[in-house]
């Protein structure tokens, strides 16, 4: 058991850093032309329509001031109803747009220091920040669905809740998962992805951690493994985005659809 460990901990090492060297030479290679678009996309993004949206939408609201005192009550009606909701769904399109800017950044454990959880997958140890853990539950009987991808383990009723269950192996390394590494697998916990109804399976809980931001190599503009938040340094193991995983699976796309 402790050789077929060993040689399975050394695949999954070597996996972690074809990770990290891939990742880390498609950013230099595209570096000069990619950093240059990002930045003329920076530096046209905060002079965009916001001031613009605020100047038309005043203008707006000085025109129906106007208009009221002319014709009082057919003016009441076509304000609220037809002017002035179109005023709002800009202001509020704006506020969406914003809040889609800050949904990326705005993630707690991307400032200051950070809780997360660590539990092992076939010798992969992987990593969710404590913040974005939606539970752990025992693994229970589940009942498999025909048409679905090979990673996905089926349906788990859990106190009348029906949990999407992914077998973590076959969707981070699908290429790894032959039927030996398959037979030695032994799952025995659900790690619940946020509020989601979707949830990994672990064979063993690790520990929690307090990480520093430095503590991590995060991945930056990383649209090829979305999944990966980044790569705790000392313990080489995989930091998941949990809400762009969500994504995928909501999607039926594995790690390498992403």
């Amino acid at each position: 058991m402790s050789k077929s460990l060993a040689a399975s901990q050394k695949v999954m090492k070597s996996y972690l850093s074809e990770l990290l060297t891939d990742e880390s030479e498609q950013l230099e290679h595209k570096e000069p032309e990619n950093q240059k678009l990002e930045k003329l996309l920076e530096n046209v993004t905060p002079t965009t329509t916001l001031p613009i949206e605020e100047k038309v939408t005043t203008t707006k609201a000085k025109a129906k001031v106007e208009i009221p005192t002319a014709e009082p009550p057919v003016v009441k009606k076509s304000a609220p109803v037809i002017e002035e909701a179109p005023a709002k769904d800009i202001e509020l399109q704006t506020i969406k747009s914003q809040k889609g800017i800050t949904v990326e950044v705005r993630k707690d454990y991307r400032e200051g220091s950070f809780q997360a959880m660590f539990f092992e997958v076939a010798g992969l140890t992987i990593a969710v920040p404590l913040i974005e853990l939606g539970g752990i539950h025992n693994v229970e009987p589940i009942n498999n669905l025909m048409g679905k991808p090979n990673w996905f383990k089926g349906v788990m009723l859990h106190r009348e809740e029906k949990i999407n269950v992914v077998d973590t192996a076959q969707w981070v390394m699908p290429e790894k998962c032959d039927d030996k590494l398959k037979d030695s697998l032994n799952y025995q916990y659900i790690i619940m992805l946020s509020n989601s109804q979707w949830g990994l399976m672990a064979e063993t809980l690790v520990d929690t951690v307090t990480l520093e931001q430095s503590d991590v190599k995060w991945m930056e503009n990383s649209h090829k493994r979305p999944w990966l938040a980044g790569l705790v340094k000392d313990r080489m193991c995989a930091l998941l985005d949990v809400d762009a995983l969500i994504t995928l699976l909501d999607k039926g796309l594995d790690v390498y659809q992403a």
